[in-house]
């Protein structure tokens, strides 16, 4: 009698500790901020689909790398399933910190940016929410000054000048021109707009397409065109100029389609329209995407579930619920497109246009010095745009820096 009630009991303790086990293995964890968290309904669909329940972690997004990087020194993982900014992704490749992942042929073509996360043929994670570069101008502005939108970075110069000179606003177009990120990738983006190319094979700077990036941002701010005051403001604080009908022009954040028609934050509602940005010889070829992705921790315990949620996330069905709950740019070509024609993106005009061109203007990938870098670009054009320094001095001292990191990598 002893013997059978001891064998039950460890049948019953074998039960458990499977039951732990497999509850285990079909529970994750998400780690991103606000504003990629899908909602309770979008979670609990996904877990009666694939039977893995999702335990959110919101964190802002300037805390998940160190979070991050903390629990890699303990070969531990910060969560499962972690966001992965299209800045971060050198530094998480080298680090060894993400899973590589398997798409299919017809995904991968179906998200240009995928090209960032990318690395030796390997994708480190998939993007999710979409932000390229695109072209923004007042129409009644324009209609008020007898112009039509540039195709070039010369003619957008020019017309700046014109609405200056004229006397139709005091500062035509806005910039980002303080010390922080925002500042180095528009000097990126201004570049590769300008279907230059901005780094070299061997990840320096080409000086002459950043010396006329340089100068173009110089003259906008000797000719007072860009406003003084964005010399210490946020970067999505200058574009929100636009919003106010203080700037004629800019090229932008992909959210601005939809806040330029949002009441409580647009007073120019009907008159912004998306256009082509500007290229060299005419609008741009290609334009960068500065793009918030998902990835799978390395030290994941339980990678399969994790890659199933990130494929299920980034899927066609699930980036239409992500722009509809949580106004989220898709990174599907397919899905932005069927959002145009069906009308829930309204006023998108060359939206869809531009979404086709995006590149990365990294040809070795982003590279995991970049947090340096950027630091060394946006403090240099600081100092440019406040008049310390020329456009030739601001170069000097942002390539010295980056050579001597692509030396010590």
């Amino acid at each position: 009698m002893k013997k059978i009630i001891t064998s039950t009991f460890l049948m019953i303790c074998l039960f458990f500790l499977v039951s732990c086990n497999k509850k285990n293995s079909n529970s994750i964890t998400l780690m991103v901020p606000a504003w990629g968290v899908p909602t309770e309904t979008m979670l609990n669909n996904f877990q009666a689909e694939s039977g893995i329940k999702v335990n959110i972690d919101s964190v802002s997004w300037d805390d998940i790398k160190n979070k991050v990087a903390i629990a890699a020194t303990g070969k531990k993982a910060a969560a499962d399933v972690i966001e992965v900014d299209w800045s971060w992704i050198g530094e998480f490749k080298s680090a060894g910190w993400l899973e590589p992942l398997s798409l299919d042929e017809k995904t991968i073509k179906d998200i240009p940016s995928l090209s960032t996360f990318t690395i030796n043929n390997k994708i480190l994670a998939v993007p999710y929410a979409n932000d390229f570069r695109t072209a923004y101008y007042n129409t009644e502005l324009y209609k008020k000054a007898d112009l039509n939108p540039p195709k070039t970075w010369n003619e957008l110069e020019k017309q700046m000048n014109y609405f200056k000179d004229k006397k139709i606003l005091a500062y035509p177009y806005t910039l980002p021109l303080n010390a922080t990120e925002g500042t180095t990738t528009a000097l990126i983006w201004i570049t590769f707009l300008r279907d230059g190319k901005v780094f070299n094979d061997n990840g320096s700077l080409n000086k002459e397409n950043i010396l006329t990036t340089l100068n173009f941002i110089n003259n906008c701010v000797q000719n007072k065109l860009i406003n003084p005051i964005n010399l210490n403001m946020k970067d999505i604080d200058t574009y929100r100029q636009l919003l106010s009908g203080d700037s004629a022009y800019m090229i932008g954040p992909t959210s601005f389609i939809s806040r330029a028609y949002d009441k409580t934050q647009s007073q120019v509602i009907g008159d912004i329209q998306i256009v082509l940005p500007p290229g060299e010889k005419t609008t741009a070829k290609q334009t960068m995407a500065l793009t918030e992705a998902l990835g799978v921790s390395s030290f994941s315990k339980n990678k399969e579930a994790a890659q199933k949620f990130v494929k299920w996330y980034t899927s066609k069905k699930i980036q239409k619920e992500l722009y509809n709950n949580l106004n989220t740019i898709p990174t599907r070509t397919s899905v932005l497109n069927d959002l145009i024609v069906n009308g829930d993106i309204k006023n998108a005009g060359a939206l869809m246009e531009t979404a086709k061109l995006v590149k990365s203007p990294f040809p070795n990938g982003v590279p995991d010095y970049y947090g340096e870098m950027s630091k060394t670009i946006s403090n240099a054009i600081n100092k440019m745009a406040s008049g310390e320094i020329t456009p030739n001095a601001a170069f000097d001292e942002m390539n010295t820096k980056i050579n001597n990191l692509i030396k010590n990598n």
